[in-house]
């Protein structure tokens, strides 16, 4: 099994993105400006929604603004910590 299936497989098992839509996601942002604001809140809205999380303002403004300023996680572990915050 390839590295990028087991990540796939791992958000699946966490969440309800399946791996196609998480493609569709990824192709979507390919080319977003992560410095926008409203480009991040939106992106951050959409995959709490797709995951059926609800998403507090107080998280969603933590998750927006580590983007804005470049502290984003650099592994799964991490990334899915600050979600659960």
């Amino acid at each position: 099994m390839s590295k990028q299936n087991n990540i796939f497989d791992q958000i699946a098992s966490n969440s309800n993105i399946t791996p196609e839509e998480i493609m569709k996601i990824a192709n979507s942002v390919q080319n977003a400006d992560f410095s926008d604001e409203k480009t991040v809140r939106k992106l951050v809205k959409q995959l709490a929604k797709m995951a059926d999380k609800p998403i507090s303002k107080e998280k969603e403004e933590k998750i927006v603004q580590s983007i804005l300023n470049n502290k984003i996680p650099k592994d799964m572990n991490s990334l899915g910590n600050l979600f659960k915050k």
